[in-house]
């Protein structure tokens, strides 16, 4: 399955990397920063809901699993909330591309620049990398749709994650692996919320894309284009 990340995050691991190459031992180290470091500790109390013995060390990539669980929007996502992070992910990169483009375009809305035309940004691009994992595992899936209609609401974010989150909460509590669910933002997609760490198989970064968003005609315009990962 893909999932879109921002190109800046996909080589950035833990600079203690730099002290050993020894999976074992690195994984020793950063549980102890983790102890000893004040920033690392406060943002650990905030994350209440999830702790380091449920995170990934010493596979390929592993840092990147670990960033979709440590830093959660502030907010929370559909079926997360603000204490613990999920692994976002779709069945095609369309659908990726479609529920990223929604949440950017969005985010660009809502900044507020006086001297532009209509008072907004006119244009931004930004690469992300196609992240692919697999799953071999049981998940929930929301069929059919019309049952959990109050979870997939359109609008307005965040306010629409209300239900969802309350849904995510009680199936983590029951220990669910997670939740498979239709697209809201591409219809016939299907997309997939990962609660376990360890369940994401074999990430593995693929092709790199060039974003772009122009502001025409009071709406954002996406472009898409593939670019070479150097």
């Amino acid at each position: 399955m893909h999932r879109l990340i921002p190109s800046r995050y996909s080589d950035s691991g833990t600079v203690l990397s730099e002290l050993t190459d020894d999976d074992e031992m690195l994984e020793k180290l950063i549980r102890l920063d983790g102890a000893t470091n004040d920033r690392i500790q406060g943002e650990q109390s905030g994350l209440v809901g999830i702790s380091t013995y449920e995170l990934v060390y010493g596979i390929p990539n592993a840092h990147i699993i670990r960033a979709a669980y440590l830093h959660p929007s502030p907010t929370g996502s559909r079926f997360n909330d603000s204490t613990r992070g999920a692994w976002y992910a779709a069945d095609k990169l369309e659908t990726s591309l479609d529920e990223v483009g929604y949440h950017k375009a969005k985010r660009l809305a809502e900044i507020v620049v006086p001297e532009a035309a209509d008072g907004v940004p006119p244009s931004e691009s930004s690469t992300y990398d196609d992240w692919l994992a697999d799953f071999h595992a049981d998940f929930h899936a929301l069929e059919p749709a019309t049952d959990y209609a109050d979870c997939l609401a359109a609008e307005p974010v965040p306010e629409c994650y209300a239900e969802s989150q309350k849904l995510a909460a009680r199936l983590l509590r029951t220990q669910s692996n997670g939740i498979y669910y239709p697209s809201v933002r591409r219809k016939g997609g299907r997309c997939l919320a990962c609660f376990r760490p360890p369940l994401v198989y074999q990430p593995r970064r693929d092709k790199r894309y060039e974003i772009s968003f122009r502001w025409e005609r009071r709406r954002y315009k996406r472009e898409v284009h593939e670019v070479p990962i150097e």
